[in-house]
């Protein structure tokens, strides 16, 4: 099979101890992405099949239309809104998910919590340009980080990921409460947490929210500007999940009142984000790079499971 490999912006996957799976076949791996439709297609056109990097690149109606060589689409992970699923059966075009594991986004999520509480890439950042102890060139905002023993942490989605965040939090002396469905709030209850009556109680209540949710049609924007403001003003609030979770620059908002206090975000609607984007650049706000599965055992992880998919896929076909 000829095989396209998308978005590998780091050039990382014909190194991973998995790829030599895939030897027996015609593969390319692109670093870079291609923007728009057109530009799409020419580029996907002569491929029978292709490995996607989660959600990096969208596979729409209009483009699966313009892909006639197209039989496979293996997806690293669980298929998550970025295939239209409907135009691939259509079209013929066999779609497969793989598997996932929740220690790498749930412990980026916490080196996330420690980092912005501790102000360590304020204080890293200043000590490179030689300024001792400061986390700020501004008075107003060269204030003490603080632990994260005996605070509140509230997390909204108590599946795999965020059952985990609980557990790192509790080891390190912290108060857990759980927002979410009824089941997942019945769920904290028996590991010995605590689930908010309502969300307003929830967003009021909590030193730190860390979002843990599954993107649909039920929790898109499901985080209002309304939410955020009744937020501390020295509060955190992560999210490691989907940005669409939150009402288009609600956060940018929110965050310009005040409430909260500070945010650290890996997730963004466009992805990569550009030079201009409204958070960069702001001193109370962490960013990452959609980290959250990026490293080595995830991807080790993903992509097997993705190229053992390949694999019994060309063993269905006929001879060519």
């Amino acid at each position: 099979m000829k095989i396209a490999i998308l978005d590998d912006y780091q050039d990382v996957v014909r190194d991973l101890d998995c790829f030599r799976m895939l030897h027996e076949h015609e593969v390319k791996v692109f670093n870079n992405r291609a923007v728009g439709l057109g530009q799409l297609a020419i580029r996907l056109a002569p491929f029978d099949a292709l490995v996607l990097i989660r959600e990096r690149t969208m596979l729409n109606r209009a483009l699966l239309s313009k892909l006639p060589n197209l039989k496979l689409i293996s997806q690293t992970g669980k298929v998550s809104g970025n295939v239209d699923l409907i135009a691939a059966k259509e079209f013929g075009i066999t779609v497969v998910e793989g598997v996932g594991d929740p220690t790498a986004p749930a412990e980026l999520a916490w080196a996330l919590i420690m980092a912005s509480s501790r102000k360590i890439p304020q204080y890293t950042q200043l000590l490179q340009d030689g300024v001792w102890q400061t986390a700020s060139l501004y008075p107003q905002h060269n204030r003490l980080g603080r632990v994260l023993k005996g605070r509140r942490l509230g997390i909204w989605g108590y599946g795999r990921i965020g059952r985990l965040v609980a557990q790192f939090a509790q080891a390190f002396g912290m108060t857990i409460q759980v927002w979410g469905s009824e089941i997942s709030r019945q769920q904290a209850i028996t590991d010995g947490f605590n689930a908010c009556d309502s969300k307003r109680q929830f967003f009021e209540s909590s030193d730190i929210i860390s979002l843990h949710l599954r993107l649909n049609d039920d929790t898109r924007h499901c985080v209002h500007l309304d939410d955020l403001l009744t937020m501390k003003e020295d509060a955190l609030f992560v999210n490691t999940s989907r940005a669409e979770l939150i009402q288009t620059d609600a956060l940018e908002q929110a965050l310009t009142q005040g409430h909260p206090g500070f945010a650290a975000i890996d997730v963004f609607e466009n992805e990569p984000i550009g030079t201009k984007h409204s958070l960069l650049g702001k001193e109370n706000v962490l960013l990452t790079p959609h980290l959250g599965y990026v490293e080595k055992d995830s991807y080790e992880l993903y992509f097997s499971a993705a190229f053992q998919n390949l694999l019994n896929f060309a063993e269905k076909m006929p001879p060519g």
